[in-house]
């Protein structure tokens, strides 16, 4: 009897072990479930960032059970360090940064085009002349822009500053003769005496992007694909009010002036959608010559199209 009472015990207690082991099991399940539905995503201070801040302040996220943080980089450098040390899983960049990115062997991909409003911010009587002096990122939309939109009417002198209040400072005191800028930036300078001049792209395209790393993709593939739907609903949004979009972005966008609400000019927001192969091949081709080196980068390598079918 003392033996069968034992054997009891010892299967009480083996099954508890069992219990506790599947306890455990469902626990680490469970947890990498909510960070697989989670998502760190970093944004710049500019009027294409609406549909992402919006998504979040009206909750479509979590409605999706999505958990999105967000953080807004000042910088395109530490927002691009905070995308390779994997601080984050996805943000607002450009295609020219990700063919440089791409190139170099860091594993990313553009999911979807955003839509930005890039005003030249010019010193007075700037326009007139033909030589001018103008401030940009090297390697960067704004020096494609700057081709793209003054190459054939000025002889260009670029002035490489990365940080934008110091290009800002550089035209007010007319050091620089224009400038390029993201909107809402662009109507701070303009408040500050600058002219703020609209230049039409040759297609409808805009360089700028939402990124994902090769990593986010491959392990949050479902989050992803949540974070455009949500997206996607919030342009619906603005589309139906811009001042939504108004809204948010002197909300959330720090040093903002109150005239800045309406004077900020506004993109057409889209949903989900990447450029042709055509437009990524003419910034590939750009970001060679800019960096003087063969990318040996090809479209497909940029995007991941899957998030816009």
């Amino acid at each position: 009897m003392g033996r069968y009472k034992y054997l009891i015990f010892i299967f009480f207690v083996l099954s508890l072990a069992l219990l506790a082991f599947a306890g455990t099991g469902c626990g680490s399940s469970e947890e990498k479930q909510v960070k697989a539905l989670s998502l760190k995503i970093g944004l710049m201070p500019a009027v294409d960032a609406a549909p992402v801040l919006l998504a979040e302040k009206k909750g479509y996220f979590k409605e999706l059970g999505l958990n999105v943080s967000q953080e807004i980089y000042n910088n395109a450098q530490d927002r691009q360090s905070a995308l390779q040390t994997h601080s984050i899983d996805g943000a607002i960049s450009d295609l020219i940064a990700v063919a440089v990115n791409v190139a170099a062997g860091f594993d990313i991909r553009a999911t979807t085009m955003t839509n930005s409003v890039f005003p030249v911010l010019t010193g007075k009587g700037s326009e007139s002349k033909k030589n001018i002096r103008v401030g940009m990122m090297e390697v960067s939309v704004s020096n494609f822009l700057i081709d793209e939109w003054l190459g054939n009417k000025y002889i260009v002198e670029k002035v490489f500053i990365n940080e934008i209040p110091a290009r800002l400072a550089a035209i007010g005191s007319g050091q620089l003769d224009m400038g390029l800028f993201p909107e809402p930036v662009a109507s701070m300078g303009e408040l500050k005496g600058l002219q703020k001049k609209i230049y039409a792209s040759a297609d409808a395209y805009c360089p700028d992007v939402i990124v994902f790393t090769g990593k986010a993709l491959n392990e949050k593939q479902e989050a992803v694909k949540l974070f455009h739907k949500a997206y996607n609903r919030a342009v619906d949004d603005i589309n139906n009010s811009q001042q939504e979009a108004r809204d948010i972005l002197m909300e959330k966008i720090p040093n903002l002036q109150p005239e800045v609400r309406n004077n900020m000019i506004l993109p057409k927001y889209t949903k989900a959608t990447l450029p042709d192969n055509q437009y990524i091949d003419r910034i590939i081709g750009w970001t060679a010559v800019a960096m003087n080196k063969d990318l040996k980068v090809k479209p497909d390598d940029l995007v991941e199209r899957k998030f816009t079918e």
